[in-house]
């Protein structure tokens, strides 16, 4: 006798920071049979696209997405059949740290849907729960976790925002609504001017392309980063003719464990190993801009080329690895980012960012720092150039370096010297050791 079948709304799993990401691939249909880890469909954030895996075998049922749907963590998706109840959400309990929430926890409760399957399968951020905060006169305000992020990456007041929600609680509209009036008010005087609006097309044939998703995102990062960073860049050569040496000496010993040694994976050893020397480059300005978060770990990201756009994905604790683990993970997140297969964690958590232009060539460039972190390192071509060493002009490998950094957290003295000891570790990989 066959075993009764179970249906189970499959929903996004946390998903970092990221909200209303944007569903790009359907990789099922409704009838399919799918396997545990099989990729449901593909979404894209404004950092990186991901799949999201079946967290059950068993039949699709329903595909509640279509192309273009905006979702966010925690949203039906699909319901699949499975040959077995799949357990329940757990039931919240109440919580009485404020007043009314046990209430909201109650109705909450009350309307669940049953047997929800969160996926177990990636390694996420907790996701944002909204617990309310009864206005005391103290300048707190009525608002969830999700909102207040939201108002602060817009820049928004939220004392100066009337919540609309109940018992004055501010919801998302609310901020978005406050924004939109104030974008929509007469400019200041300061404002920046406009680009002027041309039509191109009076002077030859044009063609328009809309930008990735990605590269639009990027693009407003960026923008954000060179309005709010106070860019100082730092030129010099480093001097790695002993280091090209002893990589290329290890070629063979790379075929055998199946890793390219790139110079990337020394550069990026050497400047994890380099900000715990100058650990004012390894913090973030606080919200306030008036103190330095110094960080107890040693993140580095690195950006990668895709045909979506930039990404710059975060390799952990750098300073504790060897070249060889480096350049195997730099190896792997390379390809995730090209096959859309990141995580968000692979995205989070950067202290500093290596940008490297070398494979493309060019002397030097000068890189955005990726705030909130306070400094990025840029890359340029390994070209051999003559050298004076006292007595004549010798060849030497010389790696073209720009070190960008935000000067109210950076001075010239601390820049000028991470990039002279950056230059020494490279001169002299034994100093790695050491």
């Amino acid at each position: 006798m066959a075993s009764p079948e179970h249906e189970t709304d499959i929903v996004i799993p946390d998903i970092g920071e990221a909200e209303d990401v944007e569903v790009i691939e359907l990789c099922v249909a409704p009838g399919d049979t799918v396997e545990v880890d099989d990729p449901l469909i593909v979404i894209e954030s404004d950092k990186a696209s991901m799949e999201v895996p079946s967290p059950f075998a068993g039949t699709l049922r329903h595909l509640k997405v279509v192309l273009g749907d905006e979702v966010n963590a925690g949203d039906v998706i699909a319901t699949i059949a499975t040959d077995a109840p799949t357990p329940a959400a757990d039931a919240a309990e109440p919580v009485e740290d404020s007043a009314g929430q046990a209430e909201e926890v109650e109705v909450a409760r009350a309307t669940r849907t049953p047997a929800v399957a969160e996926i177990p399968t990636r390694p996420m951020t907790p996701p944002d729960v909204a617990v309310p905060h009864t206005p005391t006169g103290t300048g707190r305000v009525y608002a969830g976790p999700a909102v207040r992020r939201l108002a602060r990456e817009l820049g928004a007041d939220l004392e100066a925002i009337r919540g609309s929600g109940p018992r004055g609680r501010i919801v998302k509209d609310d901020v978005k609504a406050f924004v939109k009036a104030t974008m929509t008010a007469p400019a200041p005087a300061a404002s920046l001017p406009a680009v002027p609006v041309i039509d191109f097309a009076r002077f030859g044939p044009v063609e328009e392309v809309p930008l990735t998703r990605l590269q639009a995102r990027g693009g407003k990062n960026l923008y954000g980063s060179w309005l709010n960073v106070v860019h100082v860049t730092q030129h010099d050569e480093a001097d790695v003719t002993e280091l090209e040496a002893f990589r290329k000496s290890l070629a063979r010993e790379g075929e055998e464990r199946g890793v390219k040694l790139t110079p990337l994976a020394f550069v990026m050893k050497a400047c994890a190993e380099n900000l715990r020397a100058f650990p004012r480059l390894n913090a973030s300005l606080n919200a306030s801009a008036d103190g330095l978060i110094l960080k107890q770990y040693h993140h580095v990201g690195f950006a990668v080329d895709t045909e979506e756009g930039l990404v710059v994905p975060v390799i952990r604790d750098v300073d504790r690895k060897g070249v060889w683990q480096l350049a195997a993970e730099i190896a792997e997140l390379s390809a995730s980012a090209r096959e859309r297969r990141l995580k968000p964690d692979d995205l989070q958590g950067g202290c500093f960012t290596v940008s490297s232009l070398g494979r493309i060539g060019g002397t030097g460039f000068t890189p955005i720092v990726n705030a909130p972190e306070v400094g990025i390192l840029g890359v340029g071509r390994l070209a051999t150039k003559p050298v004076w060493d006292g007595l004549e002009f010798r060849p030497r490998a010389v790696l073209p370096l720009a070190l960008s950094y935000d000067h109210r957290a950076i001075n010239g003295v601390e820049g000028g010297s991470f990039m002279v000891e950056l230059m020494r570790l490279l001169g002299d990989i034994r100093r790695l050791v050491m």
